[in-house]
């Protein structure tokens, strides 16, 4: 099992309160499941309850560092059902899932939208905006208590760009693009081999090892101008056969039958 609580949690990170929150039954679960993921290391991310199997309390959770691995859903898993169980949040049976957010997530913190800002969002509003509720558009910079969109969806006469205070959004989720599926595989890989590292599992890069320079490893040749390929052609070797056979004949005062008088 793999333990959160090591020193490299980020303690803001895991204390940064949800701006976007549930309503109803849910919020009961929220506030029994919160502060058992956070004292584990954890942060919940989202709690969905629907009826499929009955009913299912799904709840979404992450490491401060947005990874999440199976091993972590089980010690939650773990965790949370005796607590659950006697807070009793929900009158009858159901079915506890613990997850990860996935690729297309929901962004509940200020660090969120942050974070993946410049990816596609859909964002259903709880209070209206300007008559409207759903927009979908790029997550543009966050400025004080509102994130900026770009809406790829405007009609003629209106502006692009929206202001949208966050605690007035019901929902945020990102939209499944191949840009966002590299990043995701780029930061799984990262956090996979720092998790393998911290478990032992592979030892950590050798002090005399240098780190490529991704600026300089990726940056194309300058190319050599015209003249200069030019010269580099017409330019012969000076250590031939021929010139070591000429050395030899001039240091001898031999005459050179190549050449004439």
């Amino acid at each position: 099992m793999t333990d959160p609580t090591d020193g490299s949690v980020d303690t803001d990170l895991l204390a940064e309160p949800r701006l976007v929150v549930e309503p109803g039954v849910a919020a009961r679960v929220s506030a029994v499941a919160g502060p058992v993921l956070q004292g584990m290391g954890y942060r919940l991310v989202r709690i969905k309850i629907s009826g499929e199997a009955g009913c299912t309390v799904q709840i979404m959770a992450e490491r401060p560092d947005g990874s999440m691995q199976i091993e972590d859903c089980e010690a939650i898993s773990r965790a949370l059902s005796p607590v659950l169980d006697i807070a009793d949040p929900i009158e009858r049976a159901y079915r506890l899932e613990i997850s990860s957010p996935g690729i297309d997530r929901p962004l509940v913190r200020r660090s969120d939208f942050e974070r993946y800002a410049g990816h596609l969002v859909k964002i259903e509003m709880a209070v209206p905006h300007q008559g409207r509720k759903r927009f979908r558009g790029t997550l543009g910079s966050v400025e004080g208590d509102k994130v900026r969109l770009h809406r790829d969806d405007t009609p003629a006469g209106e502006a692009a760009d929206v202001m949208l205070v966050m605690e007035d959004i019901a929902d945020a989720r990102l939209v499944l693009t191949d840009e966002l599926i590299a990043e995701s595989m780029r930061r799984g890989k990262q956090a996979e081999r720092e998790l393998r590292r911290n478990l032992g599992l592979e030892p950590p890069p050798p002090p005399h090892a240098r780190k490529s320079d991704p600026a300089k490893s990726n940056a194309p040749k300058p190319k050599l101008k015209p003249e200069k390929k030019n010269a580099l052609k017409k330019a012969k070797p000076q250590n031939t056969k021929e010139h070591r056979l000429a050395a030899e004949r001039s240091r001898r005062g031999e005459f050179d039958p190549t050449k004439g008088d």
